[in-house]
Parts: structure tokens; C-alpha cells; sequence
């Protein structure tokens, strides 16, 4: 059971129903149900997960695990709540967008995850969504892994060899995932539009290595 059908839910949704298991997306936005419907076989319900009528009406009270994926950590927060309280879902897994709220739904016994790849990993794959994000933070706050997203329209880093960046000695590229696709990142690999790049960098030169790649 997913609420919330945008990069995050639609990615989960395609690879949870080719994986053979039984999908159900809540999504309130009626274009995203019909884009949705469309690209998956997943059942998609047009409604709000924070209405107890749309989770009854998902049967909710059949899922294994309720996944709140939505850009809204209120909206996460009382989909998980509802879920539990009223379905008795054993498992619920929130993307927390602000982490500061992390701790509000661990004490509420829900999963919570300020990262949209870990959110993935821990329900079964990992995905990727816009801009920057602060995946994991290691060395007590003095290095972050992070996900950028290349414009789609590209930008004067795309193209280039990673060796041509001028990166800072301090960030570090991961993993490169291209149309769902890992590429390792190398010296000659050129960054494209629409990559979304997987590194660690030191918290104070994150903001200077995201203008690097995105400018």
C-alpha cells in the first residue's frame, strides 16, 4: 500500500508489481492517478490517505506494509497513524522530509526515514527524486551522503568528465543512476541530464559541490 503517486510511488509502485506483489496507490492528484494507471499495473485510487474512507475503500486493513511517500511529512504522518490505528498494519514506512520530524514518528512506532533511497531500500529497491537530499549523515554531522538531480534541460557540468568537475577534494561520487540504471562514476564518465548522482561530501562544502554540478 503506497499514499502518494509522484517519483517516489510511481518508482515503488512499477517495481513492487513487476516483483508480482499486489500494489495499491493513494494518490490525490487525478492526472497522476491517470499517468499512473497507465505505467503500472498497480490498482490506483484517486483520494487522500489521510481520509480513513479511501484507505477503507484500498482495503488497507490487507497490506503488509503501508508506504507514505508524499512531499508532506503531516500528510505522512496521519496516513501512517490511520493505517496502523484503524487497519492494523503491521509494517509503516514514512519519507520524512524535514529531518527534525524523524523523531516524532519513530515514537509513533512508524519507520521513519528522512531519505527517499533508504525509505526505498527499506521496503525493497532503491529510487531516486528531485534535487538534493541529505541521505545519511556520518562522522557526527561532518559528512552527509547526498542524491543530486542533473536538470533535465542540462547545465555546464552535464556532458563533462567527472575528472573536469573541479569537485572539492572533500566530496566524493558514489553511483551514478541513469534511467534506472546504475552507472559506477569513473574519471572519464560524463554526467548527463537527468542523472541522478550519489555522493559523500563534507556538510560544508555541500552547498558548493550542488552548484557545481546544477549551475
Amino acid at each position: 500500500m503506497i499514499s502518494g503517486g509522484g517519483k517516489v510511488g510511481s518508482f515503488l509502485a512499477r517495481e513492487f508489481t513487476e516483483k508480482d506483489h499486489v500494489v495499491v496507490v493513494i494518490e490525490k492528484d487525478h492526472e497522476i492517478c491517470e499517468k499512473l494507471a497507465l505505467e503500472s499495473s498497480a490498482l490506483v485510487i484517486h483520494g487522500d490517505a489521510c481520509d480513513y474512507r479511501y484507505q477503507l475503500e484500498a482495503q488497507v486493513d490487507k497490506a503488509d506494509t503501508f508506504a507514505a511517500v508524499t512531499g508532506d511529512d503531516d500528510d505522512n504522518l496521519v496516513a501512517c497513524q490511520l493505517a496502523r490505528t484503524s487497519f492494523d498494519v503491521p509494517r509503516t514506512v514514512a519519507r520524512v522530509n524535514n529531518p527534525k520530524n524523524e523523531r516524532i514518528f519513530n515514537l509513533m512506532g512508524i519507520d521513519a526515514i528522512s531519505s527517499t533511497t533508504i525509505i526505498a531500500h527499506l521496503v525493497e529497491e532503491e529510487t531516486t527524486v528531485g534535487d538534493i537530499i541529505t541521505l545519511h549523515v556520518m562522522e557526527k554531522g561532518k559528512f552527509a551522503v547526498v542524491e543530486i538531480d542533473m536538470p533535465d534541460t542540462g547545465c555546464s557540468s552535464c556532458l563533462c568528465a567527472i575528472k573536469d568537475l573541479g569537485l572539492p577534494e572533500s566530496c566524493v561520487l558514489v553511483s551514478i543512476i541513469r534511467d534506472e540504471e546504475m552507472v559506477i562514476p569513473h574519471g572519464d564518465v560524463r554526467l548527463q541530464p537527468g542523472d541522478s548522482v550519489i555522493a559523500i561530501t563534507s556538510v560544508d562544502r555541500e552547498k558548493e559541490f550542488k552548484e557545481i554540478l546544477t549551475s
